[in-house]
């Protein structure tokens, strides 16, 4: 049987779909008479790009697992993916490289992993809760760990400009 891979494929091709906007710049240089001519300007752009990756199945794979055996868990992981520099955006393997909250997206937060000395998968943190953290913004909405946290409790209810002015005393 095979598994489901730890990653789904987003559409970035509708309208309102933001990549890099960098990329842009390479458009003023094509088709001049010198880069006609040039080997490098007939490569593609950017080959090592890879737009619309969602990696939020591989970090549930990879908080699940935590207490198990790193060798299994990564091979495992691996196997189910198209690389294997996501897994390294929250698992440290030295211990300088530890961190609490790994922020992984706009407002997407998840517990810091590492290898301990008996290569087993651990938390750097395990006592981190939804529940004790707080937003940056009102308006975006934040998640730690796949649950969301600080929508209206420390910002307290949401106003909208205009409406209820006519309950205000002039």
């Amino acid at each position: 049987m095979d598994k489901k891979p730890l990653y789904r494929k987003i559409n970035t091709r509708t309208w309102g779909v933001r990549r890099n906007d960098l990329v842009a710049r390479y458009r003023d240089q094509r088709n001049t008479k010198t880069a006609s001519r040039s080997e490098a300007m007939r490569s593609s752009m950017h080959p090592g790009k890879q737009y619309g990756r969602d990696y939020t199945p591989l970090f549930r794979f990879l908080l699940s697992r935590v207490g198990g055996q790193w060798d299994s868990i990564f091979s495992e992981a691996v196997a189910r993916l198209d690389q294997s520099a996501p897994v390294f955006w929250m698992v440290a393997i030295d211990e300088e490289d530890r961190q609490e909250i790994v922020r992984l997206g706009e407002s997407s937060y998840f517990s810091g992993l590492y290898v301990d000395e008996q290569n087993r998968l651990q938390m750097v943190n395990p006592n981190l809760k939804a529940q004790d953290m707080t937003p940056r913004c009102e308006c975006c909405t934040h998640t730690f760990n796949g649950v969301v946290f600080g929508q209206t409790e420390s910002f307290g209810p949401r106003k909208l400009p205009g409406v209820g002015a006519e309950d205000s005393p002039a």
